[in-house]
């Protein structure tokens, strides 16, 4: 092959328009429809063509066209208003975390935020699905609400599959290389204006990280590249396709993710001071944080993994332990055996870090177990999921309660903006006002929903579904014809749907846990539903398979077969291709979003939070976000969140309750029209479902409740750490190790109780099995504690209502302060205040205490009576 010499061609903007380069290359144009518009307007079809990607518009335009739009007085006003509107976002201080913190925090805070994905917008086709859109909103929210932030991803070269299917409906795959230099994205450059580039150590060799960045709004979006020389071809292609190839190459993927990512980081003079790791796949990045304090204060890895710990987050997104990542002894001997030397770590050491069982040579390296173990924070991403999660690594935690492993939950979002059609949000401003989407969590803008007249907004519903009516007849005629379908079957596609039937919306990942199939489950019932003359139903619907489960294809394929038969073909449509334009049109579109997981296998899912501010209702399994979201006024839920053990049961049951749902509830409200056509009563839930979920279930509520509840306690807690010289983090190691030393000398040698009234100092009676409402339970109790001081421990006695095991649930503590102390044996008491009737029950325990430990998670000792 010849030697190549490349070089950039740039858009010939004229003068009058070199403000669409600025507006094309900073993300907010993706949630502000004036600025979508103002490209739009340059070229409609060609705007369709490009994918809505404004940068490759900007390159491909005919030079006349942009001659005239530079002539164009009102185009030109236009595009002076949004740029003005840009530029008063990016320099406004009239931000939520300013008001909240002040600018000292700004100035002294960073979050670096680490994800695999990245679902900003389909022109950027890094993401695969839900984990990948929730990364976007995230960093659109912080963008919003003025966090500190920056994201931290991988720049793949082909990304996820692009989806086709063949004649018979079996989903194929496509892997078209995404074009940087047409996508807005820029390389980051040195200060000598060359290309930054970072390493990490591989096996014999050294391979180089290229950095790009994303403006999104106010935050970067930092991307790692390995597509580069002098990398060899085999390391080039591990930045390649996301969520491709074996298990070495996902080892290799999370290796520059989060080596390479902290790496990058701190090349462009960026220390975070809190981290937080989306999912596993980033947990190496605690490692290298380690590595790195290490190397500036020369304290051992224990100390560094304490003061770096302190300001690292988990979240975890997986229902069940196979979601997480687990690798191979051999596998990480080969990646990670030099690496660790420098930390002081033997090979065995730094295994059981990703071990629940520390000591079990058999268990595998779990990437989730080692970012527990390296984050002094961990939650779910809903209220269900955190309980979940509690349970999977309830084995961490032994003589710890479920309740009290501690892993939390912040319920996650979308942003609103994203997914919200121009016409509602034209709505919203004119009754809401125009700061609605400033305010996205407080309720009492959201009540002004009441406002809005029935039939206005029935209108815009009524328009949108007309819109999702004509872009399905047109996606699906253009899939006739790609798939090489008869004249005759491409000129059907012209005929499917009604602008004017209940039209339900299913569309996600098509994992089989997801049920997709559920309808089918009674085809002749599912038929009369669909073909009522009177009052028919329609279902589009969307999806991707993961490209080795054929149990996902093959529900694609009998859902695509189920749908040419002749008597349902006008009525139910599959989309091929899912991404983020088809996800608008129809969580802006459809009048009810449909999800039938297996409970309780959805941690949280966010499809169906995407039609709330549409007007859209939801039908749904009570898993995940709408375990929290159900009411009886905001829409329908299938069934009462029962789990069963037999899944074909469950099936049948569920699916059973959803077409009853549908038949005798869903249908018939939709149908219910007034004397002006107008379904009063769908409407009336649709104002109660705006009313009660738009305000909880965004992302601007889950930022801000990451950063009040996380982020900045973390940094706080991160900073004391680091300003003593680390001499706080190496004494809380030397404490943690003498309490693990003399643990086993903590005993309770007896415990005694008896009773009074409250606010009574007379004693009543001698315990008993039977005490009143109204009194107190005064216990008292012996406890050696040996070489280790009272203050190192927290005694409590733990109280609740008794099961049928006569185990507490739902338990308590209430403090028991010492009164005494005798040659290491120690007297505690304490009261429990008898406030309501039942079978209840007490126990004593003794557990470590430091004022600056997160504990259990940080040491997980107790001693139960």
């Amino acid at each position: 092959m010849p030697k190549v010499h490349p070089f950039q061609v740039v858009p010939a903007l004229p003068e009058a328009l070199q403000g669409l380069r600025s507006l094309a290359f900073n993300l907010r144009w993706s949630w502000d429809h004036d600025a979508i518009e103002c490209f739009r307007r340059l070229d409609r079809k060609l705007w369709e063509d490009c994918n809505h990607n404004p940068v490759r518009m900007l390159g491909t335009i005919n030079q006349e066209q942009l001659r005239e739009a530079s002539q164009d007085e009102a185009f030109l006003s236009q595009l002076d208003r949004v740029l003005r509107t840009l530029d008063t976002y990016m320099a406004s201080k009239n931000t939520w975390y300013l008001h909240r913190y002040g600018e000292t925090a700004a100035a002294n805070t960073s979050i670096a935020y680490f994800s695999m994905e990245f679902g900003l917008h389909e022109c950027l086709p890094i993401y695969s699905g839900g984990l990948g859109v929730l990364s976007g909103d995230h960093m659109k929210s912080s963008s919003d609400l003025g966090l500190p932030l920056v994201g931290v991803g991988l720049l793949y070269q082909q990304g996820y599959f692009r989806q086709y299917l063949n004649a018979d409906g079996w989903q194929q795959e496509r892997y078209p290389e995404n074009d940087f230099y047409n996508m807005p994205i820029q390389p980051v450059l040195t200060a000598d204006g060359e290309r930054l580039r970072v390493s990490v150590e591989f096996p014999g060799r050294t391979v180089w990280i290229q950095v790009w960045r994303i403006q999104v709004g106010r935050v970067p979006l930092y991307l790692l590249d390995t597509n580069i020389s002098p990398n060899n071809s085999a390391d080039q292609n591990i930045t390649d396709q996301l969520y491709g190839g074996d298990v070495e190459m996902r080892l290799k993927q999370e290796i520059v993710l989060g080596i390479g990512g902290i790496r990058a980081l701190d090349a462009m003079g960026i220390a975070p001071t809190m981290c937080h790791m989306n999912e596993g796949h980033s947990a190496f990045m605690a490692l290298e944080r380690a590595r790195m304090l290490m190397a500036k204060h020369s304290v051992d890895y224990a100390v560094a993994r304490e003061a770096t710990a302190a300001g690292n987050l988990f979240t975890s997104h997986t229902p069940v332990p196979a979601g997480f990542d687990v690798f191979k002894r051999e596998l990480l001997k080969t990646y990670f055996g030099e690496y660790i030397v420098p930390l002081g770590l033997s090979f065995d050491e730094f295994l059981a870090l990703g071990r629940i069982n520390r000591n079990d040579a058999s268990e595998e390296f779990n990437m989730a177990i080692f970012a527990l173990r390296h984050a002094h924070h961990c939650n779910g991403v809903s209220k269900l999921h955190g309980h979940v999660t509690r349970k999977m690594v309830q084995a961490g935690f032994p003589g710890f309660p479920l309740d009290e492993v501690p892993v939390t939950h912040v319920t996650n979002g979308i942003h609103t903006r994203s997914f919200i059609s121009k016409d509602m949000a034209d709505l919203l401003d004119r009754y809401l006002g125009g700061r609605w989407s400033h305010a996205l969590s407080e309720s009492n803008v959201w009540d002004k929903i009441d406002h809005i007249p029935d039939e206005e907004l029935w209108r815009v519903r009524e328009r949108r579904r007309d819109r999702l009516v004509v872009y399905a007849r047109q996606h699906l005629k253009t899939q006739y014809e790609r798939r090489g379908m008869s004249d005759y079957e491409v000129r059907q596609a012209q005929d499917v749907l009604s602008p004017n039937a209940l039209t339900i919306g299913f569309a996600r990942r098509f994992a089989t846990y997801k049920r997709a199939s559920l309808l089918l489950t009674d085809p002749e019932r599912l038929k009369r539903l669909l073909n009522d003359p009177q009052r028919p139903v329609q279902i589009l619907l969307a999806g991707k398979a993961h490209p080795r489960d054929d149990g996902g294809k093959e529900l694609i394929r009998q859902i695509v077969q189920f749908a040419r038969q002749e008597d349902v073909r006008a009525r139910i449509v599959f989309l091929e291709d899912y991404d983020l334009s088809v996800a608008r049109y129809l969580v802006q579109g459809v009048d009810i979003w449909l999800n039938t997981p297996r409970r309780p296998m959805e941690a949280s899912g966010t499809s169906g939070m995407k039609v709330l501010a549409n007007g859209g209702l939801n039908v749904s399994i009570p898993d995940g976000w709408w375990d929290e979201g159900y009411r009886p006024t905001t829409g329908w839920s299938i069934g009462r969140g029962e789990e069963y053990a037999d899944p074909s049961y469950q099936d049948h049951v569920e699916a059973m309750a959803l077409y009853d749902i549908l038949e005798k509830e869903v249908v018939p409200l939709f149908y219910d029209r007034s004397g002006e056509g107008l379904p009063r009563g769908w409407v009336g839930r649709m104002k109660s479902s705006m009313k009660a979920l738009c305000p909880v279930f965004n992302t601007h509520r889950m930022v801000a409740e990451y950063a009040e509840t996380f982020y900045m306690p973390a940094s706080a807690r991160a900073a004391e750490l680091r300003d003593s010289d680390l001499h706080d983090a190496s004494e809380l190691v030397d404490w943690k190790q003498r309490m693990h030393q003399n643990w086993p000398e903590v005993e309770i040698r007896s415990v005694t109780s008896s009773s009074s009234e409250i606010g009574s100092t007379e004693i009543i009676s001698s315990p008993n099995e039977t005490l009143a409402v109204g009194n107190l339970l005064r216990v008292t109790a012996i406890i050696r504690l040996g070489n280790i001081q009272p203050s190192d421990v927290a005694v409590q006695a733990y109280h609740g209502p008794l099961d049928s095991n006569h185990e507490v649930t739902q338990g308590v503590s209430a403090p028991m302060s010492l009164v005494g102390s005798s040659d290491g044996v120690h007297r505690y008491e304490g009261e429990i205040s008898c406030f309501t009737s039942g079978l209840q029950g007490f126990s004593v325990r003794v557990l470590p205490y430091h004022r600056q430990a997160e504990l259990p998670h940080e040491l997980n000792l107790i001693t139960w009576e």
